[in-house]
């Protein structure tokens, strides 16, 4: 029975270490990204920074791309996207639902902005960055898909659009480059970026 308990003492030491390697890694890679940009950086550098071998972060990370979607995932499906993708769970209305959007598409851009805006900034013609941006964006587009069938099953989906058009059409509303020229280059808060991009979505797809 001691042993037992020694064994998983020691499992659980070893795992909050490794825990605490990978947010060395990451947060020294953001740091980095952030003020070089990520072609710049070396894995060794990332190494450096976080104290650990080179080694290290390839048995973690596999490679500098490796990082960089950690960081990327976090940044747009983290903790602010689960809390308002939960939101949609008890919503049985689809109009209810298409509006709620809105407050996915907010938690999206406003976690990115804070965790990753900086190293879009500094990264701006990076291969790798637009690589998996172009993979998040078509998992976006897919997660939106849910949503429009059951407005179209509900028979709500507005005359004269198809049910692909209403999938682009809902993509290009939620863009990321919609948030930046309403919020970061016109001014507007969040919550009004919300309540607009909501309205927006049910006037141009509900019937």
């Amino acid at each position: 029975m001691a042993r037992s308990l020694k064994r998983r003492y020691d499992s659980s030491l070893r795992a909050e270490g490794a825990d605490a390697t990978r947010r060395a890694v990451l947060e020294g890679a953001r740091t980095l990204f952030s003020k070089r940009g990520i072609d710049r950086v070396t894995i060794a550098e990332i190494a450096a920074k976080a104290g650990v071998a080179s080694s290290t972060v390839f048995a973690l990370f596999k490679s500098k791309e490796g990082i960089l979607r950690v960081l990327l995932q976090g940044a747009l499906f983290g903790p602010r996207f689960q809390a308002a993708q939960a939101m949609l769970e008890g919503i049985t209305d689809p109009v209810v639902a298409v509006g709620r959007t809105a407050a996915i598409s907010r938690a999206i851009y406003e976690s990115e902005s804070d965790q990753v805006g900086l190293i879009r900034g500094a990264s701006g013609f990076s291969v790798a960055l637009r690589r998996l941006e172009e993979e998040f964006e078509a998992a976006r587009f897919s997660m939106q898909e849910e949503r429009l069938r059951r407005l179209e099953g509900a028979g709500f989906l507005k005359r004269g659009i198809s049910f692909e058009e209403a999938r682009r059409i809902m993509w290009m509303y939620t863009s990321r480059d919609v948030y930046r020229m309403l919020v970061h280059a016109g001014g507007w808060t969040p919550d009004r970026y919300e309540s607009w991009l909501s309205q927006a979505l049910v006037s141009a797809l509900v019937a």
